[in-house]
């Protein structure tokens, strides 16, 4: 009877550590979600409390698996923005990054997008904050933004801040003219 109840006892643990519960807000997608783990993990952030994590539950994977949100441009329309946030990585084959995709209304084609695709996370590296800047025209309808990982490995994310920029900041991406 001990062994059984420790058995399951280790059982609940282990499951409680290793299955992250998605920040309220966000969401789980991508081309492979079903090849990640997406959440959040526990005391994983530099300072100890919570990070978003994506890390990946198959040996291959062609795809990606991104944990995002998206907000209206309101207060951002007509204006420059900087997206930041901390990544730190562990064996990432492919690659990672943040991401941000500037939409309209009734068009399947964004208005700017950067996935940071020019700038990839590759390998295991140590908490570093990466930055995002685009233009949001006046006919923006939607921002997206997030983290993917392509491939096998491991990040955690935090601390996403936006904030307006002037034209002297130099935008990354792809960028439609205005």
């Amino acid at each position: 009877m001990k062994k059984r109840f420790f058995t399951t006892a280790l059982l609940l643990i282990s499951i409680t550590l290793l299955s992250f519960e998605v920040p309220k807000g966000w969401f789980v997608a991508g081309s492979k979600p079903e090849s990640y783990e997406m959440g959040l993990e526990k005391g994983s952030a530099s300072d100890g409390s919570n990070a978003a994590t994506i890390k990946s539950i198959e040996s291959k994977i062609k795809g990606f698996g991104t944990l995002m949100q998206d907000c209206k441009p309101d207060k951002y329309s007509g204006k420059r923005i900087r997206m930041s946030g901390f990544v730190k990585s562990e064996n990432v084959k492919e690659w990672a990054g943040l991401w941000l995709r500037v939409d309209q209304n009734n068009s399947n084609s964004p208005l700017s997008f950067d996935n940071m695709a020019d700038r990839r996370i590759k390998g295991t590296t140590p908490w570093t904050k990466y930055e995002i800047v685009l233009d949001v025209p006046g006919n923006a309808s939607n921002l997206a933004y997030g983290a993917l990982l392509s491939g096998t490995g491991q990040i955690w994310f935090d601390n996403f801040q936006f904030e307006i920029v002037d034209s002297t900041i130099d935008v990354t991406g792809n960028q439609k003219s205005k």
